[in-house]
């Protein structure tokens, strides 16, 4: 899941980003409205924390701008702001909550939880391949009933193979979709990552091939 957090208090900017990276979640951050829409320009997002009072350009104009050509991401509006008038604003221009400041951050988190459930209501929440079970709701990968522990990242590495079998998937989309925008593709940290997940599925399964190194291209799921 990615998220992009749009804050211009520098203090819980980074509280959030580095809160909501402990769960898991690969997070953008930003605290200037117009290089906001142009990480929501180029990039695909599951949710957005949207702040109002930003420099440049308002937390309001971003929703507006935003829900013109993207009506499925997920935005949580956190303001300061206590008037009704706004709360209202915030919601008719399509913002899927409101919270205010200060909140408890267990909360945020609750919030975010339920509104990516929401997402995923429609689609089946199990991912069956092979032996191979991943469970979307409670991240417990299985393989012929036993079960198969695996990291955070792991396990995102291992959903967005799957989900895009049939096709190589360099290091570059994993780390759009699986890391945030700042990290290196040129780094060792997706080939660690590949080689722990593969060491695992190696143990569980017997196979070697269920995730493929194509040299110099990327990683294919093969099945198992």
């Amino acid at each position: 899941m990615r998220l992009l957090i749009i804050e211009d208090e520098k203090d819980i900017l980074l509280a959030l980003q580095k809160g909501l990276q402990k769960e898991g979640y690969a997070v953008d951050v930003t605290g200037d409205g117009e290089e906001a829409l142009e990480l929501l320009n180029f990039n695909t997002y599951n949710l957005v924390v949207l702040d109002i009072n930003l420099p440049s350009i308002d937390g309001f104009s971003i929703l507006e701008i935003l829900r013109e050509k993207d009506m499925t991401t997920r935005v949580i509006i956190v303001s300061a702001n206590r008037e009704i008038e706004d709360k209202i604003r915030g919601l008719d221009l399509g913002a899927n909550d409101y919270l205010v400041k200060p909140f408890d951050f267990s909360e945020l988190k609750a919030r975010i939880r339920a509104l990516l459930r929401r997402e995923f209501t429609s689609v089946p929440t199990i991912i069956k391949e092979g032996e191979l079970c991943l469970d979307l709701a409670t991240h417990k990968v299985t393989f012929n009933d036993q079960i198969l522990n695996l990291t955070l990242k792991e396990y995102s590495i291992l959903k967005y193979l799957i989900q895009n079998k049939g096709r190589i998937v360099s290091s570059e989309e994993l780390i759009q979709h699986v890391w945030d925008e700042n990290a290196d593709p040129f780094t060792t940290v997706i080939r660690v990552h590949i080689y722990s997940l593969r060491k695992k599925l190696i143990t569980i399964s017997g196979k070697d091939n269920i995730i493929q190194t194509i040299k110099g291209v990327g990683y294919l799921f093969g099945g198992s």
